[in-house]
């Protein structure tokens, strides 16, 4: 008689379709099942520990099973699980719109519930889109967006998206968006040439096509799924500045960097950047439940403020939309970071897992060690004089967070680019550990031949 894990493992590969996963080679080992976590360790249902080096997709903030982020869900269960937000509110959502405004960059003052970030971009665009048609500037209906962008999975967030793998498949069913380089120091021969090819990219094209854009959509400061590519200083200001000049919306899509992840609350705080619209997602719950929203200026609102019969009405929901039970943990889990002083106490971290991963610098698969906060990139190269990438079929990538789940530890890579962005409650030994677990997969798979 088949056990329970023999039994769980059969039916996740009997009927569970897994994200951004080949299915093929999903099928061919037993699968990862996580029965619970507590604080940054998960474990799966034979027992094991692992440490959760991403934060389970970028997300978690306070760890596992959080005493007061439990708490209240539990609370506001006894009140009421979901109530619409068409036409009527709920007490959670209005605290937490009220919350986000004020620690939002200065001029946001309205916010937009959804239920990921997906949707919280597509509502950006929407808004951008009939923002100028409410205005009387239909002309104004294309976006910008930047080389290897990623901001998801919905149909408007696949047009804004410029990775190939991800998007081109798709491409017949999508808007076309204007693509202008990402600053890519590593690539394009250091900060000031990286910063200057996406600069002068944004300008020419805002001179001579900016009456029939609507907005910019970017990632700030730090460009995730590309492969955790850093922002040279005064790039993200400089761009809001091209975007105000030119009549241009600025869509700022947080979703990953947002809630300390960079060391300040937004990554647009870093540059003091006020986004004309601004996506928010990922870390708001604390990685509790599924919660987005697109905040506003007072400029975009108005647009859309008008009576009846005028038809400016924003007509975009949810079912889900301000659900109270993602709007009440969210809320707590803000009130922690306050409490906990965790948006300070990530610039320390981020100065100790730099030290710690400063050796593997050196290495000779090593190209590029890219940190901001406690988002971490490290790109592996089959050469590192001539900067040659790993070929596809060697799965670089995917062997060393092979090698990191044997010893302890969960990541995913971004093709030859091993990710690592922990949850910002992470003490200072265990950021220690699981850099020594991440630098000791690393070595094993590229210089002694792990998995091949």
């Amino acid at each position: 008689m088949a056990t329970r894990s023999e039994q769980l493992a059969a039916a996740d590969q009997s009927y569970v379709w897994h994200p951004f996963t080949q299915m093929k080679d999903y099928n061919r080992v037993d699968p990862l099942i996580i029965e619970r976590g507590e604080g940054v360790m998960l474990y799966d249902i034979h027992g094991r520990a692992y440490y959760d080096g991403f934060s389970s997709v970028w997300l978690n903030v306070h760890g596992h099973r959080v005493p007061e982020l439990n708490q209240a869900i539990t609370d506001q269960l006894a009140l009421v699980a979901h109530s619409t937000l068409l036409g009527m509110a709920n007490v959670p959502a209005i605290e937490l719109a009220e919350k986000l405004i004020e620690i939002a960059p200065k001029g946001l003052k309205k916010v937009f519930y959804s239920d990921s970030g997906a949707t919280g971009v597509e509502i950006a665009l929407k808004m951008a889109f009939q923002y100028w048609h409410n205005k009387g500037m239909r002309g104004k209906t294309s976006f910008v967006t930047m080389n290897q962008a990623y901001h998801g999975d919905t149909i408007g967030a696949v047009s804004v998206g410029a990775i190939p793998l991800y998007h081109e498949v798709f491409r017949p069913m999508l808007f076309p968006s204007h693509v202008i380089p990402y600053p890519d120091a590593y690539r394009q021969g250091g900060p000031e040439a990286a910063a200057e090819a996406a600069l002068s990219g944004l300008r020419l094209l805002l001179e001579t096509r900016a009456e029939s854009i609507a907005a910019l959509i970017v990632e700030p400061i730090v460009q995730g799924a590309s492969g955790i590519m850093v922002m040279p200083h005064g790039c993200l200001s400089e761009m809001a500045a091209l975007c105000r000049k030119h009549d241009v919306l600025f869509i700022a899509d947080e979703v990953a960097t947002g809630f300390g992840r960079t060391g300040a609350m937004f990554a647009c705080d870093l540059e003091e950047v006020t986004p004309d619209l601004m996506v928010v997602g990922k870390g708001l719950t604390g990685g509790y439940l599924p919660l987005a929203a697109t905040l506003a200026t007072d400029e975009v609102y108005g647009a859309f403020y008008a009576d009846y019969e005028e038809r400016k009405t924003f007509f975009h929901g949810h079912s889900y939309t301000g659900n109270p039970l993602g709007c009440a943990v969210a809320l707590r889990s803000l009130q922690l970071m306050e409490e906990r002083n965790l948006v300070e106490g990530v610039k320390v971290k981020a100065n100790l897992v730099e030290q710690r991963l400063g050796p593997l610098a050196d290495r000779r698969h090593v190209g590029d060690i890219r940190q901001k906060g406690l988002m971490v990139g490290i790109e592996l190269v089959r050469d590192k004089v001539s900067c040659e990438p790993y070929d596809w079929k060697e799965r670089i990538g995917v062997r060393v967070c092979l090698r990191a789940r044997e010893l302890g530890m969960l990541t995913r890579p971004l093709g030859n680019v091993v990710v690592f962005i922990p949850p910002l409650s992470s003490t200072e030994a265990e950021l220690a550990s699981m850099v020594d677990i991440l630098s000791e997969a690393i070595i094993s798979v590229t210089e002694q031949g792990w998995g091949a």
